[in-house]
C-alpha cells in the first residue's frame, strides 16, 4: 500500500512509534550493549554473553523479562535493576533510530499533500520522547507532533485522541491511524476513526 491508495479526504494521520515508525528492538538492543558495557566494567562480565542473553530473553519472552533472566542466568544483582531501568529510559544512543524506510517515504509524501502528522504513543513518557530525540527524521521532526497517551490515559482508552482532536479543530472521520497492535485497534474502533496496519505499507 502507498500514500496513493489512502483516502484523499483524509487532514490527519496518527501513528505509533514502536514497530511502527521504526523497530523497536533497534532501541533496546542498544540498550541492553550499554548495559553490558556496565556490567563488563563494574563486575567483569563479558559484555558479549550479557548482550546475548537479553537479546535472546527479548525475542523469546519480551522485554519484560530481560533483567530477571540476567538475574538467574548470570548472577547479576538486583542492586543494577534501577540502572537498567533508568538506561531503559534516558540512555544516549551510540546510534540513531532509523525508520522503515517505507513509513519515511509515507511521512514524505503526506506532508508534501500539506495534511497533518501526529504521534500518539503508549510507554513512559520520557522514554518516548528519548526514543523521539534520538531518530533520524530527515527533517519531518518539523511537522510533527507527539502525543504521550500515558500523561492521559494509555490506549486503548480514548481520552488522548479527544483531546488532539479538540486541539487541532478535527473531525473523527478527518483521521486515519496507522496501527500495529490490537491495542491501537481498539481505541481506534472506540474513538470511531479510520485504521490501517502498518504491515500493509511495510
Amino acid at each position: 500500500m502507498k500514500y496513493s491508495d489512502l483516502d484523499k479526504r483524509k487532514k490527519a494521520f496518527i501513528f505509533e512509534l514502536d514497530n511502527v515508525l521504526y523497530p523497536e528492538k533497534d532501541y533496546l538492543y542498544q540498550v541492553y550493549y550499554l548495559f553490558a558495557a556496565l556490567m563488563e566494567y563494574t563486575e567483569l562480565l563479558d559484555a558479549k554473553t550479557v548482550t546475548d542473553v537479553m537479546i535472546n530473553t527479548y525475542n523469546t519472552e519480551g522485554k519484560g523479562l530481560v533483567f530477571d533472566r540476567l538475574k538467574e542466568k548470570m548472577n547479576v544483582s538486583e542492586k543494577y535493576r534501577d540502572n537498567f531501568d533508568q538506561l531503559l529510559v534516558a540512555a544516549k544512543l551510540p546510534l540513531k533510530l532509523l525508520l522503515y524506510e517505507n513509513m519515511l517515504n509515507l511521512l514524505q509524501e503526506i506532508v508534501i499533500d500539506r495534511k497533518k502528522l501526529f504521534i500518539v504513543t503508549n510507554g513512559s513518557p520520557l522514554q518516548q520522547l528519548n526514543k523521539i530525540k534520538q531518530t533520524e527524521w530527515h527533517g519531518l521532526e518539523n511537522y510533527l507532533t507527539a502525543y504521550f497517551a500515558d500523561e492521559v490515559a494509555a490506549k486503548p482508552e480514548p481520552d488522548i485522541i479527544h483531546v488532539l482532536l479538540k486541539d487541532h479543530d478535527l473531525l473523527r472521520r478527518d483521521i486515519l491511524m496507522i496501527e500495529n497492535s490490537e491495542t491501537d485497534r481498539l481505541c481506534a474502533d472506540v474513538c470511531g476513526i479510520d485504521y490501517v496496519n502498518a504491515g500493509k505499507f511495510l
